[in-house]
């Protein structure tokens, strides 16, 4: 089992008023599982993701990722976690406008401390891989919506992370792009790769092993 969630809760204080975003949760995926996370907007899906993300922290309650507390590791660690171990998919692309692909894709390398040739040769294989090799030079401003959403894909792949979380990674293509981006999941679920996906599509969720559904941020 790659995450459980036992009894989660997350309160956020706003002003004087008290926010459950997430009320007693519990949710599991298995390594290699492919899950979607369905809800009203409100519901606490993105909440949820960000604590599955180590992004935020919880309230209450117990999130072990890999078989680790995810409540005991220092910031330092959860630094090391969402570097090396998750792979992140958004829907606004977040792709820097001023870098050339191949430079997007080359930015966890970065991090991670990669020298230059062997930075560039990894992530043009990224790039090989989710069929835009040839657009490597171009800048985000010059690709269609799905080119710009598989350079995201080979990004959050390029460090080769056990889990991929996707925020509505369709919601701003057309469906048959979008198709095109769930079949790109799919094909790295049968590669053993673990997938979480925030989505709002019942027909993009229907390619998923296990759906979710929250409501006022507990389990429907």
């Amino acid at each position: 089992m790659i995450i459980e969630l036992s009894n989660i809760s997350k309160v956020y204080q706003m002003g004087g008023n008290r926010v459950e975003a997430l009320k007693d949760l519990s949710f599991a995926c298995n390594e290699g599982e492919f899950c979607a996370i369905m809800g009203p907007s409100g519901s606490g899906k993105s909440t949820l993701m960000h604590i599955i993300g180590c992004l935020t922290t919880l309230s209450s309650g117990v999130y072990f990722l890999e078989g680790r507390d995810v409540g005991k590791l220092s910031k330092d660690d959860l630094a090391y976690t969402r570097n090396r171990k998750i792979g992140f998919v958004f829907q606004t692309f977040n792709l820097l406008p001023r870098f050339s692909v191949l430079s997007n894709v080359e930015l966890p390398l970065l991090y991670r401390g990669i020298q230059g040739k062997e930075r560039r040769e990894q992530a043009g294989q990224m790039l090989e891989r989710v069929g835009l090799a040839f657009r490597k030079r171009h800048l985000p401003s010059q690709l269609s919506g799905g080119e710009q959403q598989r350079v995201s894909i080979a990004r959050a792949l390029v460090l080769n992370p056990k889990l991929i979380l996707a925020d509505e990674p369709t919601g701003n293509l057309d469906s048959v792009t979008g198709k095109e981006i769930m079949e790109i999941f799919c094909k790295l679920k049968e590669e053993g790769k673990t997938i979480i996906l925030v989505t709002h599509n019942q027909e993009n969720a229907q390619f998923a092993d296990k759906i979710l559904t929250l409501r006022d941020g507990r389990i429907e």
